[in-house]
């Protein structure tokens, strides 16, 4: 039983990365969609925070991130405004960055490999794509047209997230593509984090399966 709940805190947050992902172009339409989307993408922050708790020194960094993010999200509601958008998905961006090296760490100093550390390992696969889509978002929020997209304004965001999810596994169809240079350059850059990731989330695996066996 104790075993058990050690890994769901991983497996709730997967679940959550999974039906964010799922969802979203489905409720990417409307306001009052825009504002249900906008509770539930908090599902997954929160658990995250949760999970972040249970490693040393990462909760208080992303409680702060988390509140401005809510604070932002919040306003731009109220006060809607390209700026308070922009804000809003950096601190997102900074948000997600934080849980990926957080949980990365716990990656890093396994000893021995269970059922948390494949959901922890997933779960940062998916966390690294939204991270990317929320630093896609503020750019187009701050430069619109930074990235040419193949459908209308509706479901804007929900072809952003595409796009980072197909870029981040280097699948890369071409139907959105970045026009600016830097942009570019930042698409690039996700596609090898996606491929030095899977790299090196196998080997700190394998090792740590190999060690498993060796004191057994």
């Amino acid at each position: 039983m104790l075993e058990k709940m050690q890994f769901r805190p991983d497996l709730y947050l997967l679940l959550s990365l999974l039906l964010i992902i799922l969802v979203y172009p489905a409720l990417d339409h409307g306001d009052v969609r825009r504002i249900f989307l906008g509770i539930l993408m908090f599902v997954p922050v929160i658990l995250a925070s949760v999970r972040l708790s249970e490693i040393k020194g990462w909760l208080w960094p992303s409680v702060l991130l988390m509140a401005g993010t809510f604070v932002a999200a919040v306003l731009d509601t109220i006060y809607p405004n390209a700026y308070l958008l922009a804000i809003k998905w950096g601190l997102l961006t900074a948000f997600f960055g934080l849980t990926v090296v957080g949980l990365f760490s716990f990656l890093k100093n396994a000893r021995t490999v269970d059922q948390a550390h494949l959901y922890t390992a997933a779960s940062i696969y998916l966390l690294l794509g939204l991270q990317w889509f929320a630093l896609y978002s503020a750019i187009e929020a701050v430069y619109p047209g930074a990235i040419l997209h193949t459908s209308t304004r509706a479901d804007r965001e929900s072809e952003l997230m595409y796009f980072s999810l197909v870029t981040l596994s280097t699948i890369g169809y071409g139907d959105v593509v970045p026009v600016y240079g830097e942009v570019r350059m930042l698409a690039a850059l996700e596609g090898v984090a996606g491929v030095l990731y899977v790299a090196i989330t196998v080997a700190l695996l394998v090792s740590a399966y190999r060690q498993r066996n060796d004191a057994q």
